[in-house]
């Protein structure tokens, strides 16, 4: 695979390339080393891709993961408890999980235990490798890699996404660089509140 785009928002590549410039190196290393023809092995079922050979998203996300697992990137969760009561809710955000749960029952509110998940995260870098359906990466975007951010176990995430020339031999429904890309920058400057790189990948 080989890195097409990069979109660097809230400055999170030139944090990168400042701070953790090792760390963008493994990134560039793992795209390096995925061999994309390996993976075109997906024999569609699709009314209108049927028989066609596709590119396997769980044999890419399967490679991804030996590579990244290799340089040490491992699966992480921020956990936290939630309610019904706005009021509460911004009182404990930056609470630990423990005094969360505190304070809500001290209220009288039920708390409801939650978490999030991100696969690769190393030295308060995190990365999503997206493969999925295109509903995803806006969990990703403004939900995991935000939650990890305010909850100060990041300073950045990064989210891999097929180029639309990659996504056009994979399954319908999964995401591509240009429509996400377009769909961050019309949400304005500020918004995710989160510093990200956003990666387009090909063959």
């Amino acid at each position: 695979m080989r890195i097409v785009e990069t979109y660097s928002h809230l400055n999170g590549l030139e944090y990168l390339l400042v701070h953790k410039r090792g760390l963008w190196r493994e990134i560039q290393f793992v795209m390096k080393n995925v061999a994309a023809e390996m993976f075109k092995t997906k024999v569609s079922k699709e009314k209108t891709m049927k028989g066609k050979i596709l590119y396997s998203p769980i044999g890419m996300n399967a490679e991804f993961k030996r590579l990244l697992r290799s340089k040490n990137w491992k699966e992480s969760r921020v956990s936290y408890w939630v309610t019904k009561s706005e009021r509460l809710i911004r009182k404990t955000l930056a609470m630990t999980p423990e005094e969360q749960k505190r304070e809500i029952e001290a209220a009288g509110e039920i708390p409801i235990f939650s978490y999030n998940q991100t696969d690769f995260v190393k030295d308060r870098v995190a990365v999503e490798v997206q493969f999925g359906k295109y509903s995803f990466v806006a969990y990703d975007l403004f939900v995991k890699h935000l939650a990890f951010y305010v909850g100060d176990y990041i300073d950045v995430g990064i989210e891999i996404l097929p180029m639309k020339s990659l996504q056009m031999h994979m399954s319908s429904g999964v995401p591509y660089y240009e429509g996400e890309f377009y769909n961050i920058v019309r949400q304005g400057r500020g918004v995710p509140a989160v510093p990200l790189i956003i990666i387009g990948i090909a063959p």
